[in-house]
């Protein structure tokens, strides 16, 4: 597994690099007639990345329901997974709050009634609950919450939702090489046995260190984020709802009596294996950048 994690990791930064690029080269490109604007809006290209994300983590939270004895067919799941994405997509910039709001409720709303219509598709009223449930906590899980990082592109700079994901992702790499090497003292056994009390302090420490030197690196070119001591605080607690998210995969799959999520991505499972952090930190991180932008927290000079 080592193996293929330095192998691939290093891939995935790239890819990652190459597609920030993108999603910010298209945002300067001449938009087509039909587009009420002059250029693309900021975060197509993250929402295409989203949407395949999101279709893969579907299909594989379908898996464990159905492993758990709640059949949510794959064609439903990722469905219901895009209609939640596409209603962040589609929100009109200028959507006041409480249009977003309504957005969300009524997918959320339309999303179990597929789900309990899809139940009884046999006229069989069994399971028509835990089915419609299990959809409607797909389309939030894999819809809602991870178009949380949809939203921060489409207010903020590519460059910052960069700086999140790598904030968030360094407390996985720091937790796996601390515990690793000196991880002595079991987190959860019961849920996690691999993770310790030392990898999740170094992983933490970690997360710090990359969100302190992102920021940094934001305002050296010109990009308004947090203050360096601020971040240095906000990449900590982003790295512990990181190892929160990834503890919460964990018991959906140990509820359902499944080891892994799947195994498209070599060296780290499946696709809910690498989202599943970004997923639960996406609305925090949303929240609090605009707390801070608000506060006047934000800087392009350092501290």
């Amino acid at each position: 597994m080592l193996k293929y994690r330095l192998t691939f990791g290093p891939l995935f930064i790239v890819l990652v690099g190459l597609l920030a690029w993108f999603d910010a080269w298209l945002d300067q490109q001449p938009a087509p007639g039909f587009l009420p604007r002059e250029t693309y809006p900021p975060g197509v290209g993250v929402f295409l990345v989203l949407a395949v994300l999101g279709a893969g983590g579907a299909r594989e939270v379908a898996r464990i329901l159905t492993a758990k004895g709640i059949p949510v067919g794959t064609g439903v799941a990722i469905g219901v997974q895009m209609l939640g994405l596409l209603a962040i997509a589609l929100l009109p910039t200028e959507a006041r709050g409480t249009m977003g709001l309504a957005a969300g409720m009524s997918t959320a709303v339309l999303s179990y009634m597929i789900g309990v219509l899809y139940a009884v598709r046999d006229r069989d009223v069994k399971g028509a609950i835990s089915i419609g449930s299990g959809v409607l906590f797909i389309h939030v899980y894999m819809g809602l919450m991870l178009g949380f990082l949809l939203l921060i592109r489409r207010e903020h700079s590519i460059w910052l939702l960069v700086w999140v994901l790598a904030s968030v992702k360094s407390c996985d790499i720091g937790a796996f090489f601390t515990g690793t090497a000196i991880g002595k003292h079991k987190l959860i056994p019961w849920l996690s046995p691999g993770k310790t009390w030392e990898g999740l302090i170094g992983g933490l420490g970690t997360s710090g260190l990359v969100a302190l030197a992102g920021s940094w690196l934001l305002q050296h070119n010109g990009i308004a984020a947090p203050g360096l001591v601020y971040s240095a605080i906000m990449g900590v607690f982003m790295g512990g709802f990181g190892q929160m998210g990834d503890l919460a995969a964990s018991l959906l799959k140990r509820d359902a009596g499944v080891k892994d999520s799947g195994t498209s991505l070599p060296g780290f499972g499946g696709v809910m294996d690498l989202i599943d952090s970004p997923i639960l930190v996406a609305p925090l991180a949303y929240w609090v950048l605009a707390f801070t932008q608000d506060q006047g927290i934000w800087t392009t000079s350092g501290f």
